[in-house]
């Protein structure tokens, strides 16, 4: 199927949009529903991700069942203001893109969620802004140094993710994160390709913060330290919290999901298999439940919670409800 006329994939349900921000910049975003508790997701970090690419396959359905569903092109992505006075300094800049983001959209009170680098944005920026975020869900990421910084995460196939700037190493990298292999269509490689060709400056002056993210350097640099410390703010907040951790993820593997999950004790873990690194497109039979129950009532029905694979570590928290 040929690309829109903005060169991204047309998905039933979704429907493109722009806002101007409060810095000037041009702000892209996909969305879903008209009415409903609004939800915000968050896309990854490598080149050519977006709003779309990330959430095509969970935005409709939660549109469906009464929700108003948000996926913007965070700064270096999707079709982002490419002019680069707007360009991403840090991982610090995207929590000031969404703080813009949701004030364009009057979006006081809402659902966040993300994955990989959308897991961190959404950790910085609920720390930042706890006041707006009613719940959270986060798959597959990082959550800062609320994981102390002597635990370092295990060793996984990250070069596979290096990309040289072509077609087919688009797709390279795009079924080294997706388990699903055949969620790789021509039409996603040739949108997330266009993308970022356009971006490429830009996703490389902010990339090394993000690897980085857990050992800010230099250390001398107190104040992008202290916005996006972790420790003694996220293990604090009581607001309800869930994240998923596919166990076939090669780039991050499933044992950082454990290291990190010893650190959030109020947070509910999952695990569900047949899952890589992107688990709302490798799994959307469970991960489109999951959120909606959750973000919905605020707890997930045992069933639902056995098979996207709840956490037997430790025991399950009240928001896994059984019988």
């Amino acid at each position: 199927m040929p690309l829109t006329d903005e060169n991204l994939i047309d998905v039933p349900g979704m429907a493109s949009r722009w806002v101007r921000l409060a810095d000037g910049s041009r702000a892209h975003y996909m969305t879903s529903g008209d009415t409903g508790p609004a939800v915000v997701l968050l896309h990854g970090g490598l080149p050519g991700s977006s709003g779309l690419a990330g959430w095509r396959f969970m935005a409709p359905y939660l549109a469906e069942l009464g929700f108003r569903v948000y996926c913007p092109d965070m700064p270096a992505f999707g079709l982002s203001d490419v002019r680069k006075e707007y360009w991403p300094k840090g991982m610090e800049s995207f929590v000031d893109f969404i703080g813009q983001f949701v004030d364009a959209l009057c979006l006081d009170r809402f659902h966040l969620a993300g994955n990989s680098m959308g897991c961190m944005n959404t950790v910085n920026y609920m720390v930042s802004r706890p006041d707006r975020v009613i719940s959270f869900a986060l798959i597959a990421g990082d959550v800062g140094d609320v994981v102390p910084e002597d635990i370092a995460p295990p060793k996984g196939q990250f070069h596979m993710t290096a990309y040289d700037g072509t077609r087919e190493g688009m797709r390279s990298m795009m079924e080294a994160i997706i388990h699903r292999k055949t969620a790789v269509s021509a039409d996603l490689v040739e949108m997330r390709y266009l993308s970022a060709s356009e971006r490429l400056e830009a996703h490389a002056q902010f990339w090394p913060t993000l690897l980085q993210y857990r050992h800010i350097v230099p250390w001398s640099d107190q104040n992008r330290a202290a916005r996006l410390a972790t420790k003694g703010r996220l293990d604090r907040i009581d607001i309800p919290g869930i994240y998923l951790y596919g166990r076939q993820d090669i780039l991050t593997p499933v044992e950082w999901g454990y290291l990190q999950e010893d650190h959030l004790p109020n947070v509910q873990f999952f695990y569900p298999d047949d899952c890589g690194h992107q688990g709302q497109t490798d799994r959307p039979d469970i991960f489109n439940p999951i959120f909606a129950e959750f973000f919905g009532t605020g707890a997930i029905s045992g069933e639902l919670a056995d098979a996207a694979g709840v956490s037997a570590r430790r025991p399950e928290l009240p928001l896994v409800k059984r019988g």
